[in-house]
């Protein structure tokens, strides 16, 4: 069995991609479904209407998949990506109407191997 990696909260990050496309043209309504579908092939989550994000056991590992939607960005596209700790994120507020909801949990497990 390998070595068990740290998963502090202060190391594990969250990895937000939000953005803007256009949608006024069918080549550009094909470049949005293509970006978004990137993004869940990737295995990102959507957080809200434009904004995905996904957990990582660290830095690092964000890395790869930041340089994998930063080249998948469409040409007309406004894409901002940022990163979160674990600790971070697990203070944020979520509302929904004055209703406060929980936040979204790590996954219990990050790799299958």
């Amino acid at each position: 069995m390998g070595k068990r990696e740290d998963l502090s909260g202060y190391k594990c990050m969250w990895l937000f991609v939000a953005f803007d496309l256009p949608v006024s043209t069918k080549e550009a309504r094909r470049e949005y479904r293509r970006f978004r579908n990137s993004l869940l092939d990737k295995g990102f989550t959507q957080i809200q209407y434009s904004v995905y994000a996904r957990f990582f056991g660290s830095e690092q590992r964000a890395l790869p998949y930041k340089n994998a939607v930063r080249v998948s960005v469409p040409p007309d596209g406004r894409v901002r990506m940022f990163t979160l700790t674990d600790t971070q994120f697990a203070k944020m507020e979520s509302y929904y109407g004055k209703k406060q909801e929980p936040v979204e949990k790590k996954p219990q497990q990050m790799l299958l191997f």
